[in-house]
């Protein structure tokens, strides 16, 4: 008996390590072919780009096209929402009560304009700055306590032009630069799943 209850405290605890192991890597966008090469997709791109380095790719599903790999021994689960940028939250509650990831575990990628182009800034929590994808993850988990990975586009637009700037394509200034910073964005996701939030923050925010 005694034999009995240890293995089971052991495959109990063993399953709670697993889940800790495993994280939520979510880039917003939109999906269509219009929108693919936007500013706004970034986080779409940087998910294509950590895929296409690992030899995945994409599989639809509910909510979302999903992949995974394992770095380090841990399990990244990759998520790009197919309800357009507005409804993002519904498709981030949605795999993460399937996969079991604790919030502390997700990471969500989005464009900000109140950055300069390239900049890349993690943070653990934060109001969702007028960003429509992060206001419906805000109001589907009913927290502002998550990490968000902000990639800066920049605000190169003049007054009442920000949507079609937001929405438009980059420019061929953007694009020479922007696999380096897209690789740069990559190694920031794989350290905060081993590295953890604190020190990622302090050795890639504004670098």
């Amino acid at each position: 008996m005694i034999r009995f209850l240890k293995n089971l405290l052991t495959k109990s605890g063993s399953k709670d390590h697993d889940v800790m192991k495993k994280y939520l890597i979510v880039g917003l966008g939109n999906i269509g072919s219009e929108y693919e090469n936007t500013r706004h997709n970034i986080g779409f791109k940087v998910l294509d780009h950590l895929a296409k380095k690992e030899d995945l790719s994409f599989q639809s599903n509910k909510l979302g096209a999903i992949t995974q790999y394992k770095f380090k021994g841990r399990t990244l689960v990759l998520l790009k929402p197919s309800t357009y940028m507005n409804l993002s939250g519904k498709a981030v509650r949605y795999w993460m009560t399937k996969e079991k990831i604790p919030l502390e575990n997700i990471l969500i990628i989005t464009d900000d304009i109140n950055l300069s182009f390239g900049t890349i800034r993690l943070k653990t929590k934060g109001s969702d700055g007028g960003h429509n994808g992060l206001k419906d993850i805000q109001l589907q988990l009913g927290t502002q306590q998550y990490s968000r990975f902000r990639f800066g586009i920049g605000a190169e637009f003049s007054k009442g032009r920000q949507i079609e700037y937001v929405l438009g394509q980059w420019s061929p200034e953007e694009e020479a630069k922007l696999e380096e910073r897209i690789e740069r964005a990559r190694e920031l996701v794989n350290s905060f799943a081993t590295a953890g939030v604190q020190i990622t923050m302090n050795t890639f925010n504004n670098t």
